[in-house]
C-alpha cells in the first residue's frame, strides 16, 4: 500500500501551526484595571468575592497581550492549565488587587484561571505563570490609580466630572496617555469604568500606547461610589 503523502502534509501543517500559536509573538501588554462601582451598576448582579466585600479601589481586569495594529492573540496554549500551586505565595494579595465581581460569589480563582487561560498563555514566550500574575501586581502598586485621581480632585464621589481631566491627570503622573472605557448604569448615566495602561512586553515598564482602545465615553463621566 501506497502511502497517503497529503495525510502526513495535513498532520505536519497542524503540527505547525499549533507550535506557531504556542509561541506566539506580541507587540505590548494592556494592563486593565477597573473601577468596581462602575462593575456593578452596570452589571446589576456583582457579587462580592468571599473573602468580603473589596476595597473601595480599582481592581486589577488582566494583562492583555496586544499587537500594535490593534489585535490580538488568545487562548494560545490549550495544554497551560491553570495551576493555583504556582501562585500560592500571591493568592492572599491577588485578592486584594485581583478580586472577582461575579456571580455567584467565588474565591477568584475562576476569574484568573480565565485571564490565565485566554490573556497569560499568548505570553509565556517571557513570563510563566507566576511571572505573570506578579508582574500585575507589581505594576498596579507602581502606578495608583485612585491616588492619583483624588490628588487631582477627581474622587468617587457620584460625580460627574470632565473625559479629558481625567486623562490628563492620568498622563501628568505617569507620562503616558491612557485609554478611557465607559459604561452606562441603570439611570443611563455614563460611568468611569475601565483604565488601560500599556506596558512593554517584559510587563515592567509603562509606555505610550501603540493604539488605544475604543471608549464609549461621554464628554463628562460619573465616578460613581462604592
Amino acid at each position: 500500500m501506497k502511502p497517503n503523502f497529503s495525510i502526513f502534509i495535513k498532520l505536519f501543517i497542524l503540527q505547525y501551526l499549533s507550535v506557531l500559536c504556542h509561541s506566539q509573538d506580541f507587540d505590548f501588554f494592556y494592563f486593565v484595571q477597573q473601577w468596581p462601582g462602575s462593575y456593578c451598576d452596570t452589571r446589576h448582579s456583582c457579587c462580592y468575592p468571599k473573602t468580603g466585600k473589596p476595597a473601595a479601589d480599582f481592581g486589577i481586569h488582566g494583562l492583555w497581550p496586544n499587537y500594535k495594529d490593534g489585535g490580538y492573540p488568545s487562548n494560545c496554549n490549550p495544554d497551560s492549565v491553570f495551576d493555583k500551586s504556582q501562585i500560592s505565595d500571591l493568592v492572599s494579595r491577588l485578592e486584594r488587587n485581583w478580586p472577582t465581581l461575579s456571580c455567584p460569589s467565588g474565591d477568584g480563582n475562576k476569574f484568573w484561571s480565565h485571564e490565565w487561560v485566554k490573556h497569560g498563555t499568548c505570553a509565556e514566550s517571557e513570563l510563566d505563570q507566576h511571572d505573570y500574575f506578579e508582574a500585575a501586581l507589581k505594576l498596579k502598586e507602581k502606578v495608583n490609580l485612585l491616588k492619583i485621581l483624588t490628588d487631582a480632585g477627581i474622587k468617587p464621589d457620584d460625580e460627574f466630572y470632565e473625559l479629558e481631566t481625567i486623562e490628563e491627570a492620568i498622563k501628568d503622573a505617569i507620562g503616558y496617555t491612557p485609554g478611557l472605557e465607559c459604561n452606562k448604569d441603570g439611570s443611563k448615566n455614563t460611568q468611569l469604568f475601565q483604565i488601560y495602561l500599556c506596558v512593554d512586553t517584559s510587563a515592567s515598564e509603562i509606555i505610550e500606547c501603540p493604539v488605544l482602545p475604543r471608549g464609549s465615553c461621554a464628554s463628562r463621566v460619573q465616578f460613581p461610589k462604592f
